[in-house]
């Protein structure tokens, strides 16, 4: 993943999160701190997965890391729904 300092990743995490709860039907109520905890963990689960197990280069820049942690962030939200039970 490139090198964004603390800041940026914290500025992908919110977008991404917000990007995913568009994705994904269904409401979250989460707050902006869950949002973005979502999206910074899926940007740690996208990234994991693009360079592990897909064998791909690092994303590069920020449009790439942001792609990778909404991915991320949409199997994070599905996750965190089948634990929950569904949508409530």
């Amino acid at each position: 993943m490139p090198d964004l300092g603390i800041f940026g990743w914290i500025i992908i995490g919110l977008v991404a999160g917000a990007l995913a709860g568009f994705f994904v039907p269904g409401r979250e109520r989460m707050g902006c701190i869950g949002t973005m905890i979502v999206g910074v963990i899926g940007g740690l689960i996208g990234g994991f997965l693009w360079v592990n197990v897909l064998n791909q280069n690092e994303a590069s820049g920020w449009l790439g890391a942001l792609v990778l942690a909404t991915i991320g962030s949409i199997l994070v939200l599905f996750v965190l729904r089948a634990m929950r039970g569904g949508d409530r």
